[in-house]
């Protein structure tokens, strides 16, 4: 039955993944067994004690010390293994080590932001490397959102106005899907983030020229590259389809109608302010959820962005 279970879950990927399954495992076979038992003792009594009569009648029956010890003893025990495995796995989740690598994240409506000490940041994807305890510090910039990644079996709330904490240390090389786990509005389902675990000479070649901005890159494709890397993806389609926020398709140079009545003019500092002070204009018809991408985004990715909004046609 363990290896159902295990069959059952995402793949171990990091130190603590063995023992938290172990964990699950043991209690999901101890309540098997249990079940199995109570199961099993209904049966047999139903067939054992059913009634054959209508003189049969039931004796008065006081207790049974014994049973009654036995089935308070044994859950008793069960419950106490549980807590003390389940809380030698909590100290050791709630103390990352000395050395971890610490990497500032913040979450929001709807996307992932990861800051590292080298003073860059990513969106929506993290690199991280193999074999080295990550510390990820944590907050939201609005509601409540929880860092879920499966494979390393990491789970923790991300709360607006304090900090809170977890790590992981990855045991192999490859990508791990990270979720928000706490419902947090209508794009939800689609706050996810790719975690990148590279050997430790391709993290620190990563960190020397995968944050870099390719100076050189058109504009246009510089835009459209910001348009999946920082997130836009999750909540502005390309094709006329309405997410969470108005299409991107043939927006540029069209009439805007803003919550308040106001109209104006989707043109290039439309665009710069919806980015930057999203909640001073807010199309009518939709929520006022995009967080502002004032020092997320360069300049010159804001120039990308309108660059490539400029350029799309409506479908």
């Amino acid at each position: 039955m363990n290896r159902i279970i295990e069959y059952m879950l995402p793949p171990q990927r990091s130190t603590v993944a063995a023992e938290v399954d172990s964990l699950f495992s043991f209690i999901n076979i101890a309540g098997f067994i249990l079940f199995a038992g109570i199961m099993i003792t209904i049966i047999i009594f139903v067939i054992k004690y059913r009634r054959k009569s209508e003189d049969d009648v039931t004796p008065v029956i006081t207790h049974n010390s014994i049973l009654e010890v036995t089935w308070t003893v044994i859950p008793i025990f069960l419950i106490l293994i549980v807590f003390s495995w389940g809380f030698r796995g909590f100290l050791t989740l709630s103390s990352p080590p000395a050395n971890a690598y610490e990497i500032n994240v913040t979450a929001a409506s709807w996307l992932w932001e990861f800051e590292y000490p080298t003073g860059g940041t990513t969106v929506n994807e993290v690199f991280v490397p193999v074999d080295r305890p990550v510390k990820f510090i944590m907050r939201s910039d609005d509601v409540l959102h929880s860092l879920y990644v499966p494979d390393f079996r990491i789970k923790m709330d991300v709360l607006p106005n304090r900090y809170t904490t977890t790590w992981f240390q990855a045991t192999e090389t490859g990508e791990s899907v990270l979720y928000c786990s706490e419902y947090c509005g209508t794009g939800h389902s689609d706050m996810l983030a790719t975690v990148h675990v590279l050997t430790q000479e391709d993290f620190e070649e990563w960190l020397e020229t995968g944050l870099e901005v390719d100076e050189d890159m058109p504009l246009a494709e510089l835009g459209e590259a910001t348009y999946t890397n920082a997130g836009c993806n999750a909540c502005h389609s390309l094709d006329g389809t309405d997410r969470v926020g108005p299409s991107l398709a043939g927006l540029f140079g069209t009439e805007r109608e803003l919550e308040d009545g106001s109209v104006v003019e989707a043109d290039e500092d439309y665009i710069r302010r919806s980015i930057v002070e999203p909640q001073a204009e807010v199309t009518a018809g939709y929520p006022a959820n995009m967080p502002s991408y004032q020092g997320r985004l360069s300049d010159r990715q804001i120039d990308g962005l309108i660059a490539f909004i400029k350029e799309l046609k409506d479908e």
